[in-house]
């Protein structure tokens, strides 16, 4: 190609030395010499940008179908998200039956949660939980309407009765809706610990007798002690052993209290899934009994009297199954045991098939990962009533109530995860004119002459390869210099100022910005952190503006993991919008289907605390939703009480310090400044974008805010009325 040649050759003449310098052959001067245009080094070559071009590029409108499109929205948010002729995301709260006035616009919430009072607003701080008890209704109601349906048109002569696993999210207001939405479902909770088994035993209290509490997990006397009282409360309690030592502790408490307790086991499967999920399953699982232990629990509970006690079977293949192949394999392997345990005489009636429906996080449909799922709702629930109907009718046993934990299914939907981009950065290469490179190439070191005459002579080849390496050989002999002091810090700049340049007029430079967002991934994202667990993340308005860059997401912590650069469909950054700060706009972004383990698993690295919280139901109200609920995030206090510290000691202490060191002499008066100190303990620890800080806004106390003793120790939470529209929780 002569034209890429002689641009290549042109190029080089701002590259190559100049006369007179050792070490350089001559080049041919009649070629155009640019003095200060970088754009024409490489010509010829894809030009890198930090422009990201969507493949609609050529379409005259961005359209908010295009933006639902490029973020997938349909894959993984229907029926519950989508995206309005504004370009903002809705959310249909009661899935496919939303009709279109009941969609509730995200960006109306998030305005309603931190305006200020004086217009109507929460004054609530990001990040932001937003909550949709709306959503979780429907999810209930779906996932039993699936197997009811299985069950009717498969003939199944038993029911489906669900439970919920409170290690998914233990939130009071979310496991309270689930027992009172799920009542005529006979719909029961799960605990795996004593704390949550004295929440599910609260609970359900309200819920129908016949719903199921299920208590899992490693027992000691006293869990065992709480179950068997449960029972004695009438509450439909079910002992799962985990370990064969369990069944002597449960046969001895419960003839202790007089109280005859409905046993299960959990069984190891040989069914298991490969992907990370798969951990917990197969016969080296970390929880269950083999069938050799199940046998001998059988014998046991038969010379004690108390087979008819055994009458439930679980196990858990693993969470996320895939595909119904394997659930059908499992839910079959299951069935079978079940069945030899009434040959054996126990009393059996449920068989509990655990966790592991799954959701779609990428909107792929695909079995071959670890974030999507090759069915839904209705073929899951097919497939396990007819794995457990057929291997029954084959040695003839009635069939047995159909139990699930089904808790990610069930709460990952029903909230949203707000959070705002307050910056954004990208290194910026730096341009060089030829008098730039002439001077930098008199400042080289003899030795560094060479390795840019190789890089001079392969651009003027067009052998970009080598261009490359003889770069990076360039700047590896610069930084060996500059470690032993023969080289200043200015001449190692331009090193890399220059490999830099080279790197992106080849193309290979990187156009991703970084965006820095209000947030800390290890107390609001965890898993992301954890096991690279990737959720869908997007802007939740500007849909209808096409996105002009790609970007990651650094978080607030002083930690290197702390940001997220994975993302949905193997990505490794984000479609994203220019910010427009200067404008006093602000930049929100959502991350989705993160109600199941966030927030349990959520730390407090750096002592960010958790996000505020809102719940809003839809309402046929002006507002279109009501908020029902509202909870400030924890203050510097909460999260430090957390470590053990106390706020107001820590506050008295520099109260005196402030006393002895600081004069009021001027405006820094020292009651003014313990008073901008106090407001800090009870303040989010997050940034608070776009106004000044307590300590330097202006508020007629000479640039301070003040605050007396008594205030600082009235910081205590009040509680807000269940169900009261625009209620507010302040701190």
């Amino acid at each position: 190609m002569p034209s890429l040649a002689f641009s290549v050759a042109a190029a080089m003449a701002a590259l190559a030395p100049p006369s007179g310098v050792s070490g350089y052959t001559e080049w041919d001067s009649s070629l155009a010499t640019p003095e200060n245009n970088n754009d024409m080094l490489f010509s010829g070559v894809a030009q890198p940008t930090d422009s990201f071009v969507p493949e609609d590029s050529l379409l005259t409108n961005w359209t908010p179908p295009h933006s639902s499109a490029l973020y997938k929205v349909d894959g993984w948010g229907a029926p519950y998200f989508a995206v309005n002729s504004s370009g903002n995301v809705t959310v249909r709260p009661h899935g496919s039956s939303t009709m279109d006035h009941q969609e509730i616009d995200l960006l109306k919430v998030v305005k309603k949660a931190t305006d200020s009072k004086s217009v109507g607003g929460l004054d609530l701080k990001l990040p932001l939980i937003i909550r949709f008890p709306d959503v979780l209704k429907n999810r209930l109601e779906c996932l039993q309407t699936a197997f009811n349906y299985a069950v009717k048109s498969l003939s199944y002569t038993s029911h489906y009765q669900g439970v919920y696993p409170v290690k998914c999210n233990q939130d009071r207001f979310l496991v309270e809706d689930i027992v009172k939405f799920g009542s005529s479902f006979r719909f029961g909770l799960e605990a795996g610990s004593k704390p949550e088994l004295l929440l599910a035993m609260s609970c359900l209290c309200k819920g129908a007798s016949e719903s199921l509490l299920i208590c899992n997990g490693f027992k000691d006397a006293e869990y065992i002690s709480l179950a068997l009282i449960a029972r004695k409360l009438s509450l439909n309690t079910v002992i799962v052993l985990e370990q064969e030592e369990e069944l002597d502790s449960v046969i001895d408490i419960s003839l202790k209290l007089g109280v005859r307790p409905v046993i299960g086991v959990r069984a190891k499967l040989r069914t298991k899934h490969s992907g990370h999920f798969g951990s917990t399953s197969g016969e080296k699982g970390k929880f269950g009994l083999t069938t050799t232990q199940i046998v001998r629990v059988v014998k046991k509970l038969y010379q004690c009297g108390m087979l008819d006690c055994f009458q439930l079977l679980h196990f858990h293949i693993g969470s996320q199954i895939p595909s119904t192949a394997l659930l059908a394999d499992g839910v079959g392997e299951a069935a079978q045991i079940y069945c030899e345990l009434v040959r054996l005489g126990a009393n059996m009636k449920v068989i509990d098939i655990g966790g592991g429906l799954g959701i779609d996080y990428d909107g792929s449909k695909s079995a071959n990962s670890d974030v999507s799922v090759a069915y839904g709702l209705e073929e899951y629930a097919m497939a396990v009533v007819q794995a457990v109907k057929f291997v029954c009718d084959r040695n003839s046993v009635k069939h047995p109530v159909i139990c699930s934990e089904s808790g990610r299914a069930l709460v990952s939907h029903h909230s949203v995860l707000i959070f705002e981009a307050v910056s954004s950065s990208k290194y910026k290469v730096p341009t060089m004119s030829s008098f730039d490179i002439q001077h930098f190439i008199e400042q080289l070191p003899e030795d560094a002459h060479s390795d840019y005459n190789n890089l001079s002579e392969s651009a003027i080849r067009g052998d970009y390869e080598a261009c490359l390496a003889y770069a990076d050989q360039l700047k590896q002999r610069c930084v060996e210099k500059f470690k032993d002091g023969s080289l200043d810090i200015e001449q190692l700049a331009a090193t890399d100022g220059l490999c830099d340049l080279v790197a992106k007029e080849i193309g290979v430079s990187n156009p991703v910005s970084t965006y820095h967002v209000n947030l800390s991934v290890f107390t609001s994202i965890p898993d992301f952190w954890g096991i690279e667990q990737v959720f869908p993340i997007l802007p939740i308005h500007r849909l209808d503006e096409r996105p002009t860059k790609r970007g990651i997401l650094s978080d607030l912590t002083c930690d290197s993991d702390g940001k997220i650069d994975k993302f949905i469909g193997g990505e490794s950054s984000l479609p994203l919008h220019e910010l427009e700060g200067e404008s006093g706009m602000k930049y929100y972004l959502g991350m989705f289907l993160g109600g199941a383990y966030q927030e349990a698993l959520g730390g407090v690295h750096n002592l960010f605390g958790g996000p505020s919280v809102v719940r809003v139901s839809q309402s046929d109200g002006p507002f279109g939703f009501a908020v029902t609920r509202a909870v400030p995030g924890p203050s510097c206090s909460d999260v430090l009480r957390s470590m053990q510290h106390e706020p107001e000691i820590m506050f008295q202490t520099l109260k005196h310090r402030i006393e002895e060191f600081v004069h009021d002499e001027g405006d820094m008066g020292g009651a003014m400044i313990a008073g901008g100190i106090a407001q800090s303990f009870h303040n989010m620890p997050y940034l608070t974008v776009g106004s000044s800080c307590c300590l330097t806004a202006a508020n007629g106390n000479n640039g301070y805010y003040y605050c007396s003793d008594e205030d600082f120790a009235g910081g205590s939470d009040a509680v807000a009325g269940e169900d009261e529209p625009w209620s507010y929780v302040c701190a």
